[in-house]
């Protein structure tokens, strides 16, 4: 698990309670309960017959909760060490019977409910930095882009050893974490243990407002190429989009690249929004429907306005949700071409119940549709929740249907790409050097190399390229760390080593910007979606020239 001061540790409950307060805690966690129960009987969950709210069923729900309660009050007298009632019930009963019904529908408790909510507002206020814990410590991951934590010259890899004069060893990262956020204009000072420094660095950091825009990244990736990373759909990704393009020039532009990779999704308004930039107005986006749900159909308002540039959009395997709605819908309408792996398949939506005590139950209440009628969802039933999440199979019969132009689409299993390439997968050796947290400061990692070969203090600028001397700093450092390796291994694997060596020294000392660009100077997708780009251009020319043929004669597309 990763954090950042934002979002703290999500699963760090409370302690355990004196007997009185389970009596009371035990009251509430059954309240809320019976809330989700009740909302789950009313809507019928996801899937299943049409039912109607008869007094029998009332009878049902009432033996059910009377059965659940006699069972904790056994559990609470009996069991062997003290109960937490609360985390019995927010982390056992009720995500226990959520998953019973879908993959998707989940239950936050007041701690979870904040966090999600402060992720789709897209900003919360801090020092701006993801922290992670690491042997009875917390470490820097990495300070945001133009952060009060990355102006106080804070780096990856930094120990963070005392908060406002509080020693952190031995705290949770959720603890650590909410010590650095707080009210705007307000200063926290933050001691900091960096290798090759013997006394610790003392910063003073003014907290602010921390944004997390929706496009993280967007350069000029050839002539008159432009990229934008898009890495969540919260509230702030429509306009942080319109910015990005608006500073590649955007109507000028030969091709652009959208990387949805890793993108898990977000707000469904978003991800229409940024549909909405590409497509003619009145396109069809997607729509959603279910057993208690009409269908309801989503559509570009603005459309894009005259401007035709090529698109690629480039997903993974991590591709998820809204991602899923804008490829879905970039490919149904021959808009661009899709490059790179099979996306998630997540195409449940979940409708946000608030219960009391802060909580709030998301319960998927309808399906996704793209514009040529493919389900998005791929099929969950009969499989574990872990190979769901992370063995994932394609349908045994995927549906197939027409794009405007009248290529065929595969659905019932996520969106696969027109052009599938995956990313070249690590090599043993590769493996066990990320694995071991080498070039990344990894919470249960030896420690990242970067870190190690800065402390001592050489002279890095932009012109920066690994030679020799850095590798021999490698194999110094990888002895240390009692890490096995041969001297084929380093031969073998040089020119790799050397570009996880750059990229993460470029990330530590310049930025995650400056980072990302040589992370792209290694990118089999991105080269391949490039190379596309002229044939995007033609499929988009050809099925304008189809689509007005058939509205001349007065025929659907």
């Amino acid at each position: 698990m990763l954090y950042s001061e934002k979002s703290g540790a999500a699963q760090e409950k409370r302690g355990r309670m004196e007997s009185s307060q389970a009596s009371k805690s035990s009251g509430r966690g059954l309240f809320l309960l019976v809330l989700v129960l009740g909302a789950s009987a009313l809507l019928g969950g996801l899937y299943g017959p049409s039912v109607r709210a008869t007094a029998a069923g009332s009878d049902d729900l009432q033996d059910s909760v009377k059965s659940f309660t006699r069972v904790l009050s056994v559990v609470e007298r009996n069991y062997a060490d003290p109960v937490d009632v609360d985390k019995s019930i927010y982390d056992g009963a009720i995500p226990g019977m959520l998953h019973v019904l879908d993959p998707h529908s989940n239950f936050f408790d007041p701690q979870q409910y904040a966090l999600f909510r402060e992720e789709q507002e897209g900003k919360y206020y801090g020092v701006g930095m993801t922290v992670a814990p690491r042997e009875n410590q917390t470490v820097v991951l990495a300070p945001f882009m133009a952060s009060p934590a990355a102006k106080a010259g804070i780096r990856p890899g930094d120990t963070i050893l005392q908060v406002d004069g509080k020693n952190c060893t031995g705290l949770t990262t959720t603890q650590v974490a909410d010590m650095l956020k707080g009210a705007k204009g307000t200063t926290v000072h933050i001691s900091l243990g960096r290798e090759g420094w013997e006394k610790p660095i003392e910063v003073t950091v003014v907290r602010d407002e921390i944004p997390r825009p929706g496009v993280e990244f967007s350069e000029m990736v050839k002539p008159g190429i432009g990229y934008v990373r898009v890495s969540t759909f919260n509230e702030t990704t429509d306009s942080d989009l319109a910015e990005a393009l608006k500073q590649l020039n955007f109507s000028k532009l030969d091709g652009l690249i959208i990387d949805l990779r890793n993108n898990g999704g977000g707000l469904l308004n978003q991800a229409v929004g940024m549909a909405d930039m590409f497509l003619d107005k009145n396109e069809i986006v997607v729509s959603h429907r279910g057993r208690s749900s009409p269908e309801r159909r989503y559509y570009a308002v603005r459309g894009n306005q005259g401007i035709e540039v090529p698109l690629i959009v480039l997903v993974n395997g991590q591709s998820a949700s809204a991602s899923e709605i804008v490829s879905g819908a970039i490919q149904d309408h021959d808009r661009g071409l899709i490059v790179g792996e099979v996306s998630f398949g997540k195409g449940l939506v979940q409708t946000q119940f608030p219960l009391s005590e802060d909580t709030a139950l998301l319960l998927t209440t309808a399906r996704y549709y793209t514009p040529s009628g493919r389900l998005i969802q791929r099929d969950y039933k009969n499989v574990t929740l872990y190979d769901y999440h992370y063995n994932p199979k394609p349908p045994q019969k995927p549906e197939v249907k027409l794009t405007d132009g009248g290529r065929q689409v595969f659905g019932g299993g996520g969106i696969t790409p027109d052009q599938t390439i995956a990313m070249p997968k690590p090599n043993e050796f590769e493996e066990m050097l990320l694995r071991h947290g080498v070039f990344y400061p990894f919470p249960s990692g030896v420690g990242d190399f970067a870190r190690y070969y800065l402390g001592t203090r050489p002279t890095i600028t932009k012109e920066f390229s690994p030679d020799d001397s850095v590798i021999a700093q490698l194999r110094k450092f990888l002895n240390q760390q009692h890490v096995k390796y041969t001297d084929q291994d380093l031969q073998a694997n040089d020119s790799w080593l050397k570009w996880e060596i750059k990229r993460e020294v470029f990330t530590t000392i310049f930025g995650l910007n400056e980072g990302y660009k040589v992370a792209l100077e290694n990118d089999a997708q991105l080269d391949k979606g490039i190379e596309m780009i002229p044939q995007a251009k033609a499929l988009y020319a050809n099925v304008r020239k189809v689509v007005a043929q058939r509205q001349s004669d007065g025929t659907r597309p």
